[in-house]
């Protein structure tokens, strides 16, 4: 129940939710997918600042872009009959990110088990460092006619591992 002035709490156990008061608990691989990219207008608001409805599709951007690099496509997760599908967000703003900016999307996963996974996101703004915002996200993987959770294949796992993604700033092309 929302009560003004004080957290969410979560019903289920009668706990609060003090997320919103603590930062995540960040650390960033060496070797995480990286998808380069530029703010256009559409991300801007009124404020003359990327919205936090564009952060949040970057971040869905790039995840898709990492499991289209890891080779599973739209048609490789028919294939399957099951799919990933977000059950959470929980993202923490740090900078303002304005037109033009060029910026790196970053994402890795960090657990996979059962049906679970937790995929962590930066998006840095490379000229000058700065971090424009830090997420993680909770996917479920299910089956795709039914909905309910489905235990990821073992291949589905392997492909993910962070290891196999490196991205060379050279070349600026993704593996």
């Amino acid at each position: 129940m929302l009560r003004p002035g004080r957290p969410p709490s979560d019903t289920r156990q009668g706990r609060v939710n003090h997320a919103s008061r603590t930062p995540m608990r960040w650390q960033s691989p060496s070797n995480p997918y990286v998808l380069p990219m530029t703010v256009i207008a559409d991300d801007i608001d009124d404020q003359g600042i990327a919205n936090n409805v564009s952060i949040l599709g970057w971040m869905i951007r790039a995840s898709v872009a990492h499991s289209v690099a890891a080779g599973y496509d739209w048609v490789a997760y028919r294939k399957l009959g099951a799919m990933f599908v977000v059950r959470r967000h929980e993202i923490d703003y740090h900078r303002s990110a304005l037109l033009g900016d060029e910026l790196l999307l970053t994402t890795w996963t960090t657990f996979m088990k059962a049906a679970t996974s937790h995929r962590h996101h930066e998006i840095v703004r490379p000229r000058d460092g700065a971090v424009i915002a830090r997420g993680i996200n909770v996917w479920a993987f299910v089956d795709s006619q039914s909905g309910k959770p489905q235990r990821m294949p073992q291949a589905v796992l392997d492909a993910f591992d962070p290891a196999a993604f490196v991205f060379d700033k050279d070349s600026k092309k993704q593996p």
